[in-house]
């Protein structure tokens, strides 16, 4: 038949199965057959062909005609047609109807949900170094404007290794603080440089009180150090809270104005060598 594979689609998109829709599709090339020559019309497994006839009967496409061998027949397809879009009618209105009946459920569920929030749902505790690094990398990527940093081991990510960070120091306002301990070890001085190559601004103060970032007056992520045991664990808290924000600011710019700069630091810690040396 011409136009048979859209047929069979248009018919599937009705409500039949693709067999039901080849079997009635072949039941109308004769007033009826057998059950075996629709399975061989239509290129049906013959395993499947009376579930599949029978099937076409219960939804009113095909009769079948008792007799030696039961014989199958397609019913017009005026009717046929009518009867699946009705019975896809009947469906879409029942559908319709679960679906206004799962609204009036759901509903009350998710007014009230909307009312309870939870009041520190604006802060992170972080204490795993992997979760820790992984998070200051999507905040340094979010720099809109500005990035103020305190740096002071230990470090989740050593300056040195900081890529991400290299990228907001040449695009963005990028000023850091940090501990004159940064000079014993060569590597992480190597790093500040680099960040100052790219654009930093940079300080460099005795000790500071705590790891600090303050991105664009906004959100704030400090480390505290454990008091008890070895000092060496760290928790970190992320807090978007523009007034906890800004007073950080102000204590940074506190510091700001106390730092040396590379060159000042440089001598002074060179001093300090000769002295202890």
């Amino acid at each position: 038949m011409q136009g048979e594979p859209r047929l069979i689609r248009d018919l599937t998109g009705l409500g039949l199965t693709t067999y039901e829709a080849k079997a009635y599709v072949a039941l109308l090339g004769r007033d009826s057959f057998t059950a075996a020559q629709v399975a061989r019309q239509g290129q049906l497994p013959r395993q499947r062909i009376y579930d599949v006839l029978g099937s076409l009967v219960e939804k009113g496409l095909a009769s079948s005609r008792p007799g030696s061998v039961v014989k199958y027949a397609a019913v017009a397809p005026e009717l046929a047609i009518e009867r699946l879009v009705a019975a896809r009618r009947r469906s879409m209105e029942s559908l319709e109807r679960t679906a206004a009946e799962m609204i009036a459920e759901l509903t009350p569920a998710f007014t009230s949900g909307r009312a309870h929030t939870d009041p520190l749902e604006y802060i992170e505790v972080l204490r795993d170094a992997g979760a820790i690094n992984e998070r200051f990398a999507e905040l340094q990527n979010s720099v809109k404007h500005e990035i103020l940093v305190f740096t002071k081991p230990p470090y989740a990510t050593p300056p040195q290794e900081n890529v991400e960070g290299l990228g907001v120091a040449r695009s963005h306002t990028a000023r850091s603080v940090y501990e004159m301990s940064v000079f014993d070890d060569p590597k992480v001085i190597a790093g500040i440089r680099t960040f100052i190559e790219a654009g930093e601004d940079s300080r460099f103060v005795e000790s500071l009180p705590l790891k600090l970032v303050i991105i664009d007056e906004t959100i704030v992520m400090f480390g505290m150090q454990d008091p008890v045991g070895s000092g060496r664990d760290l928790t970190i808290m992320v807090v978007e809270h523009p007034s906890l924000a800004s007073v950080l600011k102000a204590a940074f710019e506190s510091f700001w104005q106390q730092g040396l700069t590379l060159e000042e630091a440089e001598r002074q810690h060179g001093l300090r060598s000769r002295r202890t040396a």
